[in-house]
Order: C-alpha cells, then sequence, then structure tokens
C-alpha cells in the first residue's frame, strides 16, 4: 500500500451504531474496559503483553527523570505497569472512565485532545495502549504528538493485531459470542463503530513519520498474531 493513498483515506468517519447498540454503548464500553466480562476478564489477561510492551519504551536519551503523555488512558490502568520516574499525563475524553480511579494522585494533567496541550510542553516518553487503531485523524495525531517529543524521545504504542487472521477469529469466538449471547446483537457492528484502524496502516503511518521504527508481535506475523508492539524514534521531516 503506497502511502499517498493511505493518507488520502483520513480524516475517517466512525459508522453510526444500530438504536439497539447505542442503547447499550456506554454501560457496555466501561464493563469491557473494566473487565466486567468473562470474555473481556480474559481479553485483559492477554492484553497484559500490550501494557507490559508498552512500559518498556525507553528514549534514546537515558535521563534520570523521564516525562509520559498517555493517549487514550481510559481507567488509568498502565500506571500499575510503569515504574519510570517523571511527569505523567494522560488525554482521556471520557472523564466516567478515570474518575473514581486509585491512580489520579499519580496523574499530573488530563486533558481531552492533544490540542489542549501547550506547544511548548515537550515529553520523553509517548504511549498508547489499544487506542491507534480507534483514531479518525491518526495521521494528525501522529505529527501533534512529535510536535511533543523530547529530542531523543520515543513514540510507543500497543495495538491489536486489526485485519489479521487470528485477531479476528479470537475476537469472533470469545467477545463476539458472548455479546450476541446476552444481547442479542452483531459485535461486528460495534468492531466497525470502535476499530476505524487496521494494524497494516498503522504500521505504513508510523514508518512514514519516523526513521526508526521495531514491530514487535505476540505471535508469528500479521496474521498469525493477537497484539503488535510498536517503537518508534527519530520523526521525520515530511
Amino acid at each position: 500500500m503506497k502511502i499517498e493513498k493511505l493518507l488520502t483515506r483520513f480524516p475517517k468517519k466512525r459508522p453510526l451504531l444500530s438504536n439497539n447498540l447505542q442503547k447499550i454503548y456506554a454501560e457496555h464500553y466501561k464493563k469491557n474496559r473494566d473487565g466486567g466480562t468473562p470474555a473481556s476478564f480474559l481479553a485483559q489477561k492477554l492484553e497484559s503483553w500490550m501494557h507490559k510492551k508498552v512500559a518498556t519504551a525507553i528514549p534514546l536519551k537515558k535521563l534520570t527523570t523521564l516525562d509520559t503523555l498517555e493517549i487514550g488512558a481510559g481507567t488509568l490502568n498502565q500506571i500499575s505497569y510503569e515504574s519510570v520516574n517523571g511527569n505523567y499525563d494522560c488525554i482521556e475524553p471520557m472523564d466516567s472512565l478515570y474518575k473514581n480511579s486509585s491512580n489520579l494522585p499519580h496523574i499530573r494533567n488530563i486533558f481531552s485532545d492533544i490540542s489542549e496541550i501547550n506547544s511548548a510542553i515537550k515529553y520523553n516518553r509517548i504511549i498508547s495502549v489499544a487506542v491507534l487503531e480507534h483514531i479518525e485523524n491518526l495521521p494528525q495525531l501522529i505529527k501533534k504528538s512529535i510536535e511533543h517529543m523530547a529530542d531523543g524521545g520515543i513514540f510507543a504504542c500497543s495495538i491489536p493485531s486489526e485485519g489479521g487472521f487470528l485477531w479476528g477469529m479470537a475476537w469472533r469466538l470469545t467477545t463476539g459470542l458472548e455479546f450476541r449471547l446476552s444481547n442479542g446483537l452483531n459485535y461486528s457492528e460495534l468492531m466497525r463503530h470502535e476499530h476505524l484502524n487496521d494494524s497494516l496502516e498503522i504500521e505504513i503511518l508510523l514508518k512514514h513519520y519516523f526513521k526508526d521504527v521495531n514491530i514487535q508481535r505476540l505471535g508469528l506475523g500479521r496474521h498469525l498474531s493477537l497484539y503488535t508492539y510498536i517503537e518508534c524514534k527519530n520523526p521525520k521531516n515530511t
């Protein structure tokens, strides 16, 4: 896929949900993030791989303290995996996800959008876990992130291997099946609404904006893996 053609796909438009799904969306989203169903509880156990990989992200400049920005922090569950000293800021538009979190004292600032961050603020680490597949205008987010990267910083993300065979089979036979049995609704519609970008698109975009991109997978290749971890350093002048 050529980058010029890929860039024309953005910004993407999120498909609307049917009325029946709209009624249960907020409740399901929170329950899924909290691991409140057997399938989502199992998924969280597997997703710990993504959290652990992101926690290892260290910039080129090895400093005593490292300032971190987490994109799409959700329930603030990444904090429990982190051991890096320094200021920790988050972007999360849904305050209902984190308002009762015990990890709030560890956060310096919470923004609802990256555009709210003062241009003078720079981060050594910009991280995200299972977020980039949801972003409507991903190129814009990547470019804004680069603007907030300190010299020698790192942009690190973990994502589901969306678009791959194993990932597709996994959610259909676990969360998708559980959702249909409990609600009588098609989980595929929800996934189309949520996952706008597949892993290949994300990888191509990151390689376009960064000189050094390291990819690791929980599995073999895009089609036989569940999750993908990507470390990016040295932004290009694009």
